[in-house]
């Protein structure tokens, strides 16, 4: 004969295990789909110009002279790496790591932008190429996604 109490707390706490592991995970649903086509546009926007002649691989290898070096860092990091991990992790504080990566990386963008368009001199910079424009509203497009995600957890019970 079995001891059916013991049956049932052992299954109680099986239950609760599994439950704990689902509240950690989280379903983009068809969020991926515009995550995967905002990281397609950073891809893309690497063979672009970025500042004048310069191509954005050339500005994140260190080839150009150009002014957006940081924000090609951050646009790798924080566009291209991050949501990769976290698509195939989906934990929920890999979707806030990327989330504020994300955040991070936009401000680098728009200054950047700033930064091609202004000179000590009396003349204008350069201003930003394509490249640059699509991958700044990529990695914003990505931030407010993440954000969403991140900001859907249900409260903890």
């Amino acid at each position: 004969m079995t001891n059916e109490p013991d049956d049932l707390a052992g299954l109680r706490d099986e239950i609760d295990r599994v439950g704990r592991t689902a509240a950690k995970r989280f379903d983009p649903g068809a969020g991926a789909m515009l995550i995967a086509v905002a990281v397609l546009a950073i891809l893309v926007s690497l063979i672009l110009p970025w500042v004048g002649e310069d191509v954005g691989l050339r500005v994140l290898l260190g080839e150009a002279p150009a002014m957006p070096k940081v924000f090609s860092y951050a646009v790798l990091v924080a566009g291209v790496l991050l949501p990769a991990v976290t698509l195939v992790v989906r934990r929920w504080a890999l979707a806030w790591v990327s989330a504020l990566g994300s955040f991070a990386a936009s401000v680098s963008g728009v200054l950047s932008i700033w930064m091609t368009q202004t000179t000590t001199g009396h003349q204008p910079g350069p201003g930003p190429g394509v490249g640059l424009v699509v991958a700044v509203v990529a990695i914003i497009v990505l931030l407010v996604k993440w954000l969403k995600i991140a900001a859907s957890r249900p409260a903890l019970q």
